[in-house]
């Protein structure tokens, strides 16, 4: 793209790093692949790749976000700008971090090794290079943060769950054990957590109520939030 105006003005590389969530057998997960270029080539990595001049920096995250899942409607939110000038050691490259929140069974993996991807549970990251641990650790208190006061977080469960699953869910998203009685309570008195009528007979005879997300009833009564 020709650009008369500021072509005397310094050029710099803008990048787009996505912090990809996912939950699985109560562990919050990150998905990271092996970089395959320098510097670092072979380290793991969050998923990125830099913004083209035809993109908007929302547009770039998304087409990272599609290339490497193979789904086109993940949850996805801007976290912040990381422009250190000495951040990565390859050039001059500002990057724009964002976390996306994945329902793993929606996940193509055989994406996993076309990739080169893997994932990785928070309380066991690997070393990692640039300032990528930094925006690991703000998207984290971002997710911990917005399940306060929005739903979000089951963007990670499958469609129907159980009260087992949306607590080990929150404690795994807190890093902390939540009161049993006390946190489905507050679920069950949410009007837009609704029983499907079906059981989950997997951890016990008595089995367990499956409930559904009602995003419809949700929108009409924001005052209620975890």
């Amino acid at each position: 793209m020709a650009n008369k105006y500021y072509a005397d003005e310094p050029k710099y590389n803008v990048a787009v790093d996505c912090i990809i969530f996912g939950f699985e057998e109560g562990n919050l997960q990150v998905l990271f692949q092996h970089r395959t270029i320098e510097p670092f080539n072979g380290e793991l990595t969050p998923m990125g790749g830099f913004v083209q001049e035809n993109e908007t920096l929302d547009e770039a995250a998304y087409r990272v976000l599609t290339e490497r899942t193979g789904i086109k409607d993940l949850f996805l939110e801007q976290l912040e700008a990381f422009g250190d000038i000495n951040r990565d050691p390859g050039g001059r490259v500002i990057s724009i971090a964002y976390y996306a929140l994945l329902n793993k069974a929606h996940y193509n993996k055989n994406l996993l090794e076309k990739f080169n991807c893997k994932w990785v549970n928070v309380n066991s990251l690997p070393v990692l290079h640039f300032d990528h641990m930094k925006m690991m650790k703000k998207a984290i208190n971002r997710l911990q943060d917005k399940i306060s006061y929005t739903p979000i977080a089951l963007k990670l469960l499958p469609e129907e769950f159980t009260m087992t699953h949306i607590q080990k869910l929150y404690e795994a998203i807190l890093n902390e054990e939540l009161d049993k009685r006390n946190f489905r309570k507050r679920v069950s008195d949410m009007p837009y957590f609704v029983k499907t009528g079906k059981i989950d007979k997997s951890g016990s005879k008595r089995g367990a109520a499956i409930y559904s997300f009602d995003y419809t009833k949700y929108q009409e009564l924001k005052d209620y939030h975890l």
